[in-house]
């Protein structure tokens, strides 16, 4: 949490160098009642007190000054302290967010301050903006509205991780379901792959059934033309005997005629 910066005039130990005075935030302060009720429709104790508070705080402009220029924020929530008058700077950068700061702070809890009914929001001397009082009331109902805001803020957050967990629970449902989806697209893949080599295979056994289903035609076609073959070269063997029968016959008779010639030389 950031530090917030406190300066508690004859109380603390941190040490303000005051000769450095700003006109700037002279002006600043003694017309911070600027935009208020005026004086004369007050009270006259009512009106002696702002009066006395606007004088204190202006005395003390250097050291209000210096501890917004210290903090880096546009200006600081002043007022002396009810118990002791003290003075008490809560920089910030709106009367609320200074308060916000300051109860948020380690040291609203150790060190209490005691916050009047009216307190005055000094701007840095560079922001040309006149103060602004300040009421108790109106900071403690702010801080309830804020505190109020916080819880629903909160609640809106828990909401939005219980969402955001149901959404990651929907997202794993769905990466599961996609998952299976591709699981059963890859299976469906295997599958059509397996019918398409069973048709391939089914088509090479219908290729291999007619060429067999041929080459038993040709087979046939030859033992047939075998067959005929064997018969012709049969009767031919046949015919080629008969034919060498009759000529060896004729050759017989001759060789007998010529013998018998011999004979009847002789």
């Amino acid at each position: 949490m950031r530090q917030l910066v406190r300066v508690l005039v004859g109380r603390t130990s941190r040490g303000v160098s005051r000769g450095v005075v700003s006109g700037i935030s002279l002006m600043s302060i003694s017309v911070f009642a600027v935009g208020c009720a005026s004086h004369s429709l007050m009270p006259a104790a009512q009106s002696e007190a702002i009066r006395d508070r606007e004088r204190a705080l202006a005395s003390r402009s250097d050291v209000i000054q210096s501890a917004i220029r210290q903090s880096g924020k546009v200006g600081a929530l002043a007022f002396l302290d009810a118990r002791d008058r003290h003075l008490v700077v809560l920089p910030g950068d709106s009367p609320a967010d200074a308060w916000a700061r300051y109860s948020a702070s380690p040291e609203s809890q150790t060190n209490a301050v005691s916050m009047p009914a009216a307190a005055t929001f000094v701007y840095r001397a560079d922001v040309p903006k006149a103060p602004e009082t300040v009421t108790a009331s109106a900071l403690q109902q702010e801080q309830t509205s804020a505190a109020a805001l916080a819880t629903d803020l909160r609640r809106l957050q828990d909401r939005l991780e219980l969402v955001q967990r149901e959404l990651a629970a929907t997202r794993g449902d769905t990466d599961k379901a996609v998952a299976d989806m591709r699981a059963l697209a890859d299976d469906l893949e295997s599958v059509r792959k397996f019918m398409l080599q069973t048709a391939q295979l089914g088509w090479l056994n219908h290729e291999l059934t007619l060429e067999n289903a041929s080459g038993v035609r040709k087979m046939a076609a030859t033992s047939q033309e075998l067959s005929a073959s064997s018969a012709r070269l049969e009767d031919s063997m046949r015919q080629l005997s008969e034919s060498l029968a009759g000529q060896l016959k004729e050759v017989a008779a001759r060789l007998d005629a010529i013998q018998g010639k011999i004979q009847n030389i002789k």
